[in-house]
């Protein structure tokens, strides 16, 4: 069988929608890319017209360039990769690198050829490479039909810079922006379901997350600890979180809950939180905090209780998933991998001297007054300080440098 260099198009969507700037985006994702492919046998990543070229070494199996292909596919910003060959532009042997990579596709029943130029001066216009090239198509495999719509497997067949590049396997990515082209975020990451949703969310639209996960340690043992860092393995496969601050919690929720009135506790716990996690972000150099809270799911996140915690810092709190409902989180959990893991039991500051009957509707005069009893800027600055730092696989992440 002829030999032809395999490849992998990555095709973007929002990342071409940019104007003068698109350039940025591009170098991001493919940075991004090399970064994480670091397993797979890449030779090199170039751009070329609209896209990404990933080439792979020589001698490369069909099942690791499938392999390779899958673990683009989850990286922001990638709209679609396509697995397949570079070959010469001459038909004939685009014709036979398209015979290979639709036989590489079985089982199918129905097919079609979609070609274009791009920027080139072949002679051969795209309309008439699909019917080249499907007369090629047809004869090696005369069991199959030609459908133009609704067909199992599209060829495609492009003709770029004075090369072509012919793929059968395209399959859809997550889309979206590459992390590290649209700031810093710090996030408030429980062992939970809800706020990795959250993070990898603010990570798909380009955002690089920074963790902070308050423990109920030394008041609760330190297993939700071992919960988050898996989580965030989970989110370092695609370079989704550069680093998770473990904040001990437990002593400061307890000198609130001696002293606070009780239905006022979560929204003072959550307040302090805020309160450190700005702190974190400050020393990050981060532009926003983010959180998990759907509207209106528990009792901290009513309208009034969301308006108190906000109050507490000057720092934009986003909140991607304030619209969803339980079953759509679940779901997107499951997708993003992280389901199971927050399915498992772990105590928490979450659950850590809870009120019998919590607010729901909190006056913002009256959590005030409360916290006023408390040295809050002198617990921020301990709490900060003691923040435990664990760095994850991301490329775009840069630690700040060392406080003096």
């Amino acid at each position: 069988m002829e030999e032809f260099q395999r490849i992998i198009l990555v095709h973007y969507h929002e990342i071409g929608l940019k104007g003068r700037n698109r350039g940025v985006f591009e170098k991001r994702l493919q940075k991004n890319l090399e970064a994480l492919l670091g397993a797979y046998p890449v030779v090199t990543i170039h751009r070329i017209s609209g896209r990404l070229l990933v080439f792979l070494r020589e001698g490369t199996t069909l099942e690791v360039a499938n392999q390779c292909t899958d673990a683009i596919l989850g990286v922001p910003g990638v709209a679609r990769a396509s697995c397949g060959f570079k070959c010469d532009l001459d038909i004939e042997v685009m014709g036979r690198a398209a015979c290979i990579a639709l036989a590489e596709a079985e089982p199918f029943s129905t097919f079609k050829v979609s070609a274009r130029r791009n920027h080139t001066v072949f002679p051969i216009d795209s309309m008439q490479m699909n019917r080249d090239i499907g007369e090629v198509l047809c004869e090696r495999f005369p069991e199959k039909r030609v459908q133009m719509k609704g067909q199992d497997v599209t060829v495609g067949v492009e003709a770029v810079e004075g090369t072509a590049y012919v793929y059968a396997r395209s399959v859809r990515g997550i889309g979206g922006l590459p992390v590290g082209s649209s700031g810093k975020v710090v996030c408030l990451l429980s062992s939970g379901i809800d706020s990795p949703v959250a993070t990898w969310r603010m990570a798909r639209r380009g955002a690089v997350p920074i963790g902070v996960h308050f423990s109920g340690r030394p008041q609760t043992s330190d297993a939700s600890e071992y919960l988050v860092d898996d989580i965030a393995h989970v989110l370092e496969r695609t370079g989704c979180i550069g680093r998770v601050y473990v904040v001990p919690f437990g002593d400061y929720q307890r000198e609130i809950s001696l002293s606070c009135p009780p239905s006022l506790r979560v929204i003072l716990y959550r307040r302090l939180m805020f309160r450190v996690a700005e702190e974190l972000a400050r020393r990050e150099g981060a532009g926003a905090l983010v959180t998990g809270e759907s509207l209106g799911q528990v009792a901290s996140q009513t309208l009034d209780n969301i308006r108190a915690t906000n109050d507490a810092v000057e720092l934009p709190v986003l909140r991607p998933l304030i619209g969803s409902d339980k079953l759509e989180i679940i779901e997107a959990a499951q997708e993003l991998g992280t389901f199971e893991i927050s399915s498992m039991d772990a105590p928490d500051c979450c659950t850590l001297f809870m009120p019998r009957n919590p607010e729901t509707h909190a006056k913002l005069e009256a959590v005030r007054e409360a916290e006023a009893a408390f040295p809050v800027e002198e617990w921020v600055t301990a709490l900060a300080d003691a923040a435990e730092p664990h760095d994850y696989a991301c490329p775009a992440y840069k630690p700040p440098k060392k406080r003096e």
